[in-house]
């Protein structure tokens, strides 16, 4: 879809400088997907530029150049904001709605739409299992995997998690995938490692289900050394998988839009 509109990434930011410059890399991914759509960066936190910066530049200047046809007004000035999360969990409801509102509310003109989060979604598998196999390791009935996510303090988030494990073994065929939590909630690392190898599963391997490095994936891969697994992979990163994700979420959010106008007409 080509609108007009700008896709604003929204990332919550760290202060280790690996989680800006993975977005960074994601956002060019996008940006060379579709080169005719504005693609910004706006950071809850840590990071600039701040999420009020960017809706405050886009205020203040066209969000495209004109162009044949043009894209309907209500389209030129509108952002597409789609949190950088894998669950819609606190940040999704709370915190980035609330930063997004308040932040629009000063900017006449400009529309802003917050978009779904990013899981689940089989694309999420597809750059899991990109990553894994960087490290040597493929689908296999032999093999389990951990599936390690941040957790959260809300039970119906990592319920969300469990069936992207449930869904992860069952349509690529690994042998067992079980979830573990870097912080909030169990079970940890070492639990999940345990629960493999009581299946009799001796092939194991982790894989970080977040999007960035920082201190999470590394107590992850210390939790998984602890445990006696040396396979950790990267975190999802910036991959053309997730580039894809974003766009298509852009465009739902856009299609959206157009049936409310349509129905509004």
């Amino acid at each position: 879809m080509t609108t007009g509109s700008t896709l604003l990434l929204v990332a919550h930011g760290s202060r280790d400088p690996r989680h800006a410059a993975t977005v960074t890399d994601l956002a060019a991914l996008v940006r060379a997907q579709r080169p005719d759509l504005s693609v910004e960066v706006g950071y809850l936190d840590h990071c600039a530029p701040r999420i009020p910066q960017v809706l405050e530049s886009l205020g203040g200047r066209p969000v495209a150049p004109p162009r044949e046809p043009a894209a309907p007004a209500w389209f030129r000035d509108q952002v597409v904001a789609i949190p950088l999360l894998l669950n819609h969990a606190f940040h999704a409801r709370s915190d980035i709605p609330a930063v997004l509102a308040e932040a629009a509310s000063r900017q006449h003109g400009l529309t802003v739409r917050q978009g779904a989060v990013l899981g689940p979604s089989p694309l999420l598998l597809d750059a899991l299992d990109r990553r894994l196999a960087e490290t040597g390791v493929r689908p296999s009935a032999r093999t389990g995997v951990v599936l390690a996510a941040a957790g959260s303090s809300d039970p119906a988030a990592n319920a969300v998690t469990r069936e992207v494990a449930a869904d992860w073994q069952r349509t690529r065929g690994w042998g067992a995938v079980e979830v573990a939590h870097a912080s909030a909630a169990p079970p940890r690392v070492a639990d999940a490692v345990a629960a493999l190898r009581a299946r009799g599963l001796t092939d194991i391997a982790v894989a970080p289900y977040l999007l960035a490095p920082g201190l999470l994936p590394d107590r992850i891969a210390a939790e998984a050394s602890a445990a006696g697994v040396d396979t950790v992979a990267a975190p999802l990163g910036a991959t053309p998988e997730l580039a894809r994700l974003l766009l298509r979420r852009h465009d739902e959010a856009l299609r959206t839009a157009t049936r409310r106008a349509s129905l509004a007409a």
